[in-house]
């Protein structure tokens, strides 16, 4: 068993993720040291040299030197979890023998489930799992099949009409029963709605992760329509749009993402 305190690095190019992150990290695991944050892969590699965390948390996208890329750098120095928005990658990673995968957003529940693996293999001094050879392949696979252009227009039928509503325009959707309805801007910045039949978890898998959060598990919001959030009952709030009347509910297992905001 080791001794020490137990080190950790986080790479991402977000810093709001990485922030949620580290967050999140320290509520679950409070003897974890995060010693470093990188803004992207070639970072991630620098700091780990100089650092030695036990630890490496590696969005796989990332300017420049990927999350995977990265990884080869360190090899089987440090136990590796790889985060993710496309799961189809952090499938593959996990398949091609990384240690673990994170999803974003990061559920507290999920996160718990890593750290527990991540403490056992630090207690029983296993070996890493993710072999330099592996992770070429992995990374092989990342250069041939990058994720496909977040989506940037919706059809919706509005009447007699078919509206090709710009992604950017949206502030944001609803799952309703059948549906996913539509909040977006007309060209006059007037609210307006629209119903599409596209379940709102394929939508929301096409959208970049960047502007479009999951808050409650019917809506997903656009953050450049966010104006403010306030805090409820129970570890939930309350999120207010701009030029919205509309209030949207913000879960318990959401709400992390508005902290710094």
């Amino acid at each position: 068993m080791t001794e020490r305190t137990p080190t950790a690095l986080i790479a991402d190019d977000e810093p709001l993720l990485r922030q949620s992150l580290a967050r999140l990290l320290a509520q679950a695991w409070p003897e974890l040291r995060i010693v470093a944050e990188a803004r992207n892969g070639r970072e991630a590699v620098e700091q780990f040299e100089d650092l030695q965390p036990d630890v490496c948390f590696l969005d796989v996208h990332m300017p420049g030197l990927s999350g995977v890329d990265a990884a080869g750098h360190i090899g089987r120095r440090a136990h590796l979890v790889f985060v993710t928005a496309f799961d189809q990658y952090a499938v593959q990673a996990f398949e091609h023998g990384a240690l673990d995968y994170l999803v974003k957003p990061v559920e507290p529940a999920r996160l718990a489930e890593t750290v527990s693996r991540l403490q056992e293999r630090l207690r029983a001094g296993e070996p890493r799992e993710a072999g330099a050879a592996l992770l070429e392949q992995l990374a092989t696979k990342l250069r041939q099949g990058r994720a496909p252009a977040p989506l940037r227009w919706i059809r919706a039928s509005v009447g007699p009409k078919l509206r090709f509503i710009a992604v950017e325009d949206i502030d944001f959707l609803r799952s309703e029963e059948k549906y996913t309805r539509i909040a977006w801007r007309s060209e006059q910045g007037a609210p307006a709605d629209a119903l599409v039949r596209t379940p709102l978890k394929e939508l929301l898998a096409q959208l970049d992760p960047a502007d479009f959060v999951q808050v409650h598990r019917a809506v997903v919001v656009n953050l450049r329509s966010v104006s403010h959030l306030l805090r409820g009952e129970n570890e939930t709030g309350e999120l207010h749009l701009k030029g919205r009347s509309e209030v949207l509910p913000v879960s318990r297992s959401y709400l992390h993402l508005f902290r710094q905001m």
